[in-house]
């Protein structure tokens, strides 16, 4: 799975602002979540035309946008996972750029994982992966 990451200056309007340029061009957002961090606002997103999206975002002025691949990996929905996924990761040295869960529902959890090492990361948990 594709997400994009944008970078801006912290102002009441920055989600209004992407979600409107990405309305004007019929993209759908999947999934938002934005966090301030100081001046700046880290908004990360995914869609169903991540080629056309990024290019719209890159296009807004004081805006950067990249994109990344993100790992989509099924837990069970339990105390305690999240932390021995977690742990997996720092026992192999692997950073997290970003972890969200994205999805509950029956027994199971639906994590995003996105990391500096995608292929070390997937080997790592090739046995959560969803296909």
């Amino acid at each position: 799975m594709k997400q994009l990451s944008v970078v801006s200056k912290n102002n009441p309007g920055i989600i209004a602002e992407i979600s409107q340029a990405l309305a004007n061009e019929d993209i759908n957002i999947n999934n938002l979540v934005s966090e301030a961090i100081g001046d700046h606002a880290v908004t990360i997103l995914t869609v169903d035309r991540y080629d056309d999206a990024l290019k719209i975002l890159k296009n807004i002025p004081e805006m950067s946008a990249v994109t990344e691949e993100a790992i989509l990996v099924k837990l069970d929905d339990r105390p305690g996972a999240l932390a021995e996924l977690a742990l997996r990761f720092k026992q192999a040295g692997i950073s997290m750029r970003s972890i969200r869960i994205i999805g509950r529902g029956g027994d199971n959890s639906v994590v995003a994982i996105s990391t500096e090492r995608t292929e070390d990361a997937l080997n790592l948990v090739k046995d959560l992966i969803i296909s």
